[in-house]
């Protein structure tokens, strides 16, 4: 005679599966289902041999013969007849877990937070927000300046998800792919005395120069190491954390800046030229870590700034 258990089957279940394999509990459904172990076998592509091996341990795992044999197959007991929904409830729920989850920009509402240079704020994050805005509308950006010594450990705890920053100041364990290579281009503001015609190097070193100096405080960057190649050097004047501040003192004055040409390109007020050196350019990356890798929001967020800055 059958005594009703003191506990739900959904408790036991989850007491006898402890030690249990996802695949001793698709065995278990597909026997409930096909209630002969020839079939059970056949439906998860299994030998009839293998198939009894894992009723064996079923068996062991719930202490109960689970399964008799009949004329027809074999007929669940009790105890195998408790466990058939909760069974199908866990393996529906691993089913979702396993699925990955569809993102549709168009409905999506999310955070994403991107770190960059400030090079790359204006030159790349700009723009590529602005197209986001247009795809996915409901999406809020926050744009922050790189901390590097805490870096790793935002993208980590999920604080930051994607960063913009050149190879060199990438952490090697992160997951990154290249979005194009920058060159160098020197500016002035469009009344300089010197616009009207391309510089000479003496007159590139003779004038005075603006630098962006990245940790700030710095007077001398790739173009002096360019210079000191050959034995020359340039009068920088002033040094400025901020392209922006940068380019706004160039403007309104008569110093001269070597900078990314990406950043300037599209400015009014300035006067581009080439360098009248060769000045050594610099990739950018964007960068995230492994735990928003196969993200599908993430994934789709990625694939728009790859369409919009890789070209080759």
């Amino acid at each position: 005679m059958h005594t009703d258990n003191l506990y739900s089957p959904d408790v036991n279940l989850m007491r006898d599966i402890k030690n249990i394999d996802l695949n001793l509990l698709k065995a278990l459904d597909a026997l409930l289902d096909e209630r002969s172990v020839t079939r059970a076998a056949e439906r998860l592509s299994l030998t009839q041999p293998a198939m009894s091996g894992m009723l064996t341990r079923l068996r062991e795992s719930f202490n109960d013969p689970l399964f008799v044999r009949s004329q027809r197959g074999v007929v669940p007991t009790q105890r195998a007849l408790e466990l058939a929904a909760p069974v199908k409830q866990v393996l529906a729920e691993i089913a979702v877990l396993l699925t990955p989850a569809e993102f549709d920009p168009l409905t999506a509402k999310t955070t994403l937070s991107i770190a960059a240079t400030d090079y790359a704020l204006q030159a790349v994050a700009v723009p590529f927000v602005l197209e986001l805005k247009k795809r996915a509308p409901n999406i809020r950006v926050a744009l922050l300046p790189i901390e590097n010594e805490s870096l790793h450990a935002q993208l980590e705890r999920g604080d930051i998800q994607l960063v913009l920053l050149s190879p060199a100041n990438s952490p090697p364990d992160l997951h990154a792919r290249r979005l194009f290579d920058e060159e160098y281009v020197c500016v002035m503001r469009d009344q300089h005395p010197a616009a009207k015609a391309p510089l000479t190097l003496d007159e590139f070193c003779n004038l005075e120069h603006a630098l962006f100096s990245y940790n700030g405080g710095c007077f001398s960057g790739a173009t002096d190491e360019a210079l000191a190649k050959i034995g020359r050097e340039r009068q920088v004047m002033l040094s400025v954390k901020s392209f922006l501040v940068m380019t706004n003192i160039v403007r309104a004055s008569d110093l001269i800046s070597v900078v990314p040409k990406r950043l300037v390109e599209h400015l009014d007020g300035l006067v581009m030229q080439e360098t009248p050196l060769k000045v050594e350019g610099y990739a950018l990356v964007a960068a995230w870590h492994e735990r928003t890798h196969k993200d599908p929001a993430h994934r789709w967020v990625r694939d728009l700034l790859f369409e919009l800055f890789i070209t080759d």
